[in-house]
């Protein structure tokens, strides 16, 4: 079981992230609906993988890879994101996303690679 945090100001993509976690039976430690709330709740559960959505209220997706990989940079952050912004998605890659997700995502491909990220 694998300890995850969704970030993501999207009610309904929460709700669908919980959906499939839990049928890949994977622990929700914490639920973020801002950039701010998810730096803090990172370091309050310190999760095995975060879901995270790059355009977030208050602080982006990017800026909370930064922050999250400056005191976590053993962090697991998996970028989920609709933008096909490439030069935004590979400064988060260097700032040490792990992954990126676009929206629409596959089910499988969320399971599939929490799985591979969390066994790293």
């Amino acid at each position: 079981m694998v300890r995850v945090m969704i970030a993501d100001d999207s009610d309904a993509i929460r709700f669908v992230f919980k959906d499939i976690l839990t049928i890949g039976n994977h622990e929700i430690v914490a639920e973020a609906v801002n950039g701010s709330e998810a730096v803090e709740k990172f370091s309050q559960t310190n999760p095995d993988v975060m879901l995270l959505d790059l355009a977030m209220p208050k602080k982006d997706g990017l800026t909370v890879v930064k922050e999250v990989m400056a005191t976590h940079p053993s962090a697991k952050i998996i970028l989920i994101t609709a933008s096909d912004n490439q030069n935004i998605i590979n400064e988060c890659l260097k700032a040490g996303a792990y992954a990126i997700i676009s929206k629409p995502f596959d089910f499988d491909q969320v399971l599939k690679l929490i799985t591979e990220i969390s066994s790293k």
